[in-house]
């Protein structure tokens, strides 16, 4: 489908952004994780957001949500997986793409570390979408590594493909399928030669010709390699422009604080700044 507008990150930047873009009559589409599942949900008391002191971080992020939804803003519920920048910019989320004409990311801060070898056999036996590549392992040994809720029926569609499954992490989840072979591990390493040819669970070798990734999301620059960073966070100026020309980026991402209103006011500057690169585009 085709929007105006693509945000990546379902939290307060990203849902001002949309909320912004559809004041100026354009379309916007939400990608990101259930909002009850983001960590701010679980704050207790958030009293720095202007007018609404004493709010639990659950009932900010509810009305930010029914805000949104009653703007016309649209939702997918997912992981971004990969983006191409050419004529606009097309999402992938599973086996579905989305098309806009202007993007802007707002993914929070992504905290976990990648494993050892995993940047370097990235496309090369390394995946982060079961769905997008199960079928190039079809009929051989593949680890997938779940740190996410869905990853159990991301390695069932795996194995119902005929690729031979074997699934890590540090406990098994109550939803992995009994014959799929479980793994306890915390430890992470990925060799190979030119491509995969093993993981590494806990010091212990496991032949694979693929390792799945399967995390909440992903850094930016896996998905947009030519992002300028900043000590770790996106580069941006003072309309949240990024190193992209029709990339913006807002909340978290860009940097402290770490604040829900700081994130708010970034995300209404970025949805704003990402209409009138729309515009100037059209005309």
């Amino acid at each position: 489908m085709n929007y105006d507008l693509i945000v990546l990150g379902s939290g307060p930047a990203g849902l001002a952004a949309a909320v912004a873009a559809r004041s100026r009559g354009k379309s916007a589409l939400v990608i990101g994780n259930r909002w009850q599942d983001s960590p701010l949900a679980k704050a207790e008391r958030i009293d720095n957001y202007l007018g609404l002191p004493g709010r639990t971080g659950y009932e900010l992020l509810e009305e930010f949500q029914r805000h949104a939804e009653t703007a016309g803003v649209d939702f997918v519920v997912g992981r971004a997986l990969s983006l191409m920048a050419w004529n606009g910019f097309t999402v992938t989320v599973g086996s579905d793409a989305y098309q806009g004409g202007a993007l802007v990311m707002a993914p929070g801060v992504v905290r976990q570390a990648k494993f050892p070898g995993e940047q370097e056999y990235l496309g090369s036996g390394v995946s982060y979408c079961a769905t997008c590549d199960g079928m190039l392992y079809r009929g051989k040994d593949v680890l997938v590594v779940g740190r996410t809720g869905d990853a159990p029926e991301e390695a069932a569609y795996l194995q119902s493909i005929g690729c031979r499954v074997t699934y890590t992490a540090p406990k098994r989840p109550e939803k992995l399928a009994e014959d799929i072979p479980f793994l306890p591990a915390g430890k992470v390493e990925i060799r190979g030669e030119k491509t995969v040819t093993a993981a590494v669970l806990d010091g212990v070798e496991h032949p694979c010709a693929c390792v799945f990734i399967l995390r909440a999301s992903l850094a930016p620059t896996d998905l947009l390699p030519t992002l300028e960073l900043d000590g770790g966070y996106i580069r941006v100026d003072r309309a949240m422009q990024t190193s992209v020309p029709g990339v913006f980026a807002c909340g978290d991402c860009t940097g402290t604080p770490l604040q829900v209103a700081k994130a708010v006011g970034e995300g209404h500057i970025a949805g704003l700044s990402a209409c009138e690169y729309l515009d100037r585009q059209k005309g």
